[in-house]
């Protein structure tokens, strides 16, 4: 009997055990722009790691950061990932864009691809320009 109610304990206990998390891999990175200007303290930075593989489609975004900006260029940012879902013939991309009070100051204008295979130079560098 004693050993029947500890096999039934075991088997609840090992039914109750939460899965573990996939393993997330990450990019660390590094906004900057050229002008020689300061960001006032109402400035927020947005930075995206997208899917832009389907061109008459929306990205599809895998990660996002949004928040006030501390300090000045370069700005920094984190983004995770699961590499399960990175697809090899797919094409990656990290956009960035600053804002303040709601109006656009500066926005990535070039493609910043990234591979998402462990190869990407970290810290990775993504240049913003002035919008118009």
């Amino acid at each position: 009997m004693k050993k029947l109610s500890i096999l039934g304990l075991t088997l609840l206990l090992g039914a109750c055990q939460t899965p573990h998390p996939a393993p997330k891999a990450s990019l660390d990175g590094e906004v900057f722009y050229l002008q020689r200007i300061a960001l006032p303290p109402s400035a927020t930075l947005s930075v995206s790691l997208q899917d832009v593989s389907l061109a008459d489609a929306p990205a599809v975004v895998l990660d996002e950061q949004k928040g006030p900006v501390k300090g000045q260029v370069p700005l920094p940012f984190h983004l995770t990932y699961d590499p399960s879902q990175i697809e090899p013939n797919h094409r990656y991309s990290i956009n960035a864009r600053i804002e303040v009070d709601g109006k656009l100051l500066f926005i990535t204008t070039e493609n910043h691809a990234v591979r998402l295979d462990g190869t990407d130079p970290q810290p990775v560098k993504v240049r913003v320009d002035a919008a118009r």
